[in-house]
């Protein structure tokens, strides 16, 4: 959907007026050529903060009377001009050509903060059921703000969803008291949980039998079919690894090692180590 709208008399009030949105309110006209320029940095902005900002156009050729009525009002210039406005009251004025990172730093104080777009992206993915990009696009907002409780509580949060428990526990570690809220305390219960389904006794007892028959490579490919159903990928893939190193081409363990790796998020570490593992015994 676009954030884009060219104003029009009939649609500039419910425009302007648009709650929780900072509108940017263009004054154009094609036969400047500054305002072209202008133009295409506002549409790179509002691309950028997507679900922050609505670029709004006023044509100035095509919406002459509209555009005059509110050149009067806020007391244009020249063009390019840039009315800032949130809630439809108006916070600033950008009047001449600016780049991306000058326009930035004007909307520094309206826009939200990085770890925030991050955060909204990464609840959208979530929602649409694709984790691994959720997980990614936490790890973002938590790199962006180290501190920022939310962002470490979210990012806890799909660490449990994709088994990372290791990660999540040292992640709900560092959370300071004051901010271990509710959502915390339900991170924790579902964190023991997590951790409680990797003593399931059947892997205790597939674990038993593979250290009794270590050559025993169907052995290895069972335990490691049981700890992929049970979410418990880094185990699963250092045992396929095992299979590996005795036998390249035993059974379907390659075709699984590759398929465990592509389904984890872009630049997992676990995925990245055993991938390069794999490379090693490759090449």
């Amino acid at each position: 959907m676009t954030n884009r709208i060219s104003l029009t008399p009939e649609n500039i009030q419910a425009t302007l007026s648009l709650e929780d949105k900072i509108i940017l309110l263009n004054f154009f006209s094609a036969q400047h050529p500054e305002c072209v320029q202008q133009m295409q940095v506002l549409e790179t902005l509002s691309a950028q903060y997507h679900d922050a900002l609505v670029l709004a156009v006023l044509d100035c050729d095509l919406q002459a009377m509209l555009a005059s009525q509110l050149a009067q009002q806020i007391g244009l210039q020249s063009l390019p001009t840039t009315v800032v406005l949130k809630n439809g009251s108006p916070l600033d004025v950008i009047s001449g050509l600016k780049i991306v990172d000058e326009l930035t730093r004007v909307l520094a104080e309206h826009l939200p903060a990085p770890e925030e777009m991050y955060l909204v992206e990464a609840q959208k993915a979530l929602a649409a059921g694709d984790t691994n990009k959720a997980y990614e696009l936490a790890k973002q907002a938590l790199d962006a703000a180290p501190q920022n409780s939310k962002a470490k509580l979210i990012f806890a949060d799909l660490c449990i969803q994709l088994n990372k428990t290791k990660e999540a526990k040292l992640i709900l570690d560092s959370v300071a008291i004051a901010d271990q809220d509710a959502y915390f305390l339900n991170l924790q219960n579902k964190l023991i949980q997590a951790e409680e389904r990797k003593v399931d006794p059947r892997i205790i007892a597939l674990k038993e039998r593979v250290e009794a028959e270590p050559l025993n490579l169907s052995l290895r490919a069972e335990l490691a079919d049981l700890l992929i159903e049970q979410g418990l990928t880094e185990e699963a893939l250092d045992a396929l690894l095992t299979i590996l190193k005795k036998d390249m081409s035993f059974g379907e363990a390659k075709k699984t090692f590759l398929e465990l790796i592509a389904s984890l998020p872009n630049g997992d570490k676990v995925a990245v180590e055993y991938r390069r593992r794999l490379y090693s015994l490759l090449y």
